[in-house]
């Protein structure tokens, strides 16, 4: 059975659990990158977007373009019951802010938006994802090659190195692949399968990570899509007949402890948000 992720808990050598948060990876000082905290809603719009804006342009930038499949969802901090997603047959690396479609509850399109379509797929899944779920306000999916392939499988990744532990009790496998997510029902489904993580595993279609902040969101789809290419080399090694190591279950529960919570995945992805600003010239800061 695995460990129960306690602050009374211990690994077999010993080390405690302690606390969540960014402390457990700063020394000397306070983490660079806490998420921040907002007293005007509208405000924090504007840094939901950009941020959503730089994720995309940092995926665009890791190869994650696949035709006009591909999305990612932010809540709208205004309205809650709404969301921003990126508007149909727009390439990742041009997004801006105002590119942004707003969706409302029933589905419109929103006035205070881009005036586009947006993918079907992509509606059905975000906006189930987003009901169903308060604790999120994020979701990232795209057809990224790595997460694609090791989806054929139809099981999760397993805990072969530091960082696919960030993943320990922290994902699903969706395995009632229906076809292209057109419809509603299709959409509940996938919502269904990822309830208690934030981290799911399409089968026969690719990966879907959520998380509090679209950069935690973000940055848990670029691992996830890593970890999955980290798995298809392992797995091809073993094949040949050498043996895999695995973690065992009490130092991959520590390892996911003391880095998956929302403050640490925030604070992972700003060193590509903030190139990609380098990159682009500060272009999808201004709204």
């Amino acid at each position: 059975m695995s460990p129960s992720l306690t602050e009374e808990s211990q690994t077999s050598k010993k080390y405690d659990f302690g606390t969540r948060g960014a402390h457990n990876i700063a020394k000397g000082g306070e983490h660079p990158h806490l998420i921040p905290s907002f007293d005007d809603p509208l405000a924090e719009r504007k840094w939901v977007l950009e941020h959503a804006a730089g994720a995309f342009r940092v995926f665009a930038r890791m190869g994650y373009c696949e035709g006009e499949a591909g999305h990612i969802s932010v809540r709208d901090p205004v309205d809650p019951q709404t969301f921003f997603i990126n508007p149909l047959g727009v390439h990742f690396a041009m997004i801006m802010p105002s590119d942004l479609v707003h969706v409302g509850a029933d589905g419109s399109i929103l006035p205070d938006g881009n005036q586009a379509p947006i993918n079907a797929a992509g509606y059905s899944i975000h906006s189930a994802l987003l009901k169903a779920r308060p604790d999120i306000n994020a979701a990232c999916h795209t057809h990224s090659i790595h997460g694609r392939s090791f989806s054929t499988f139809g099981r999760p990744l397993e805990m072969l190195n530091q960082d696919a532990c960030i993943f320990y009790n922290n994902q699903a496998v969706y395995t009632n692949f229906g076809g292209v997510a057109i419809e509603g029902e299709e959409g509940l489904e996938i919502a269904e399968a990822a309830k208690g993580t934030r981290n799911v595993i399409l089968q026969n279609h690719g990966l879907l990570t959520m998380g509090k902040t679209v950069d935690e969101a973000a940055y848990m789809f670029t691992l996830m899509e890593n970890s999955c290419h980290a798995q298809l080399m392992a797995d091809a090694a073993a094949a040949s007949g050498i043996e895999k190591k695995y973690i065992s279950d009490d130092v991959a529960a520590y390892s996911a402890f003391v880095t998956n919570d929302s403050e640490t995945m925030y604070g992972s992805f700003q060193p590509e948000f903030n190139y990609q600003v380098r990159l682009d010239k500060s272009e999808f800061l201004a709204t």
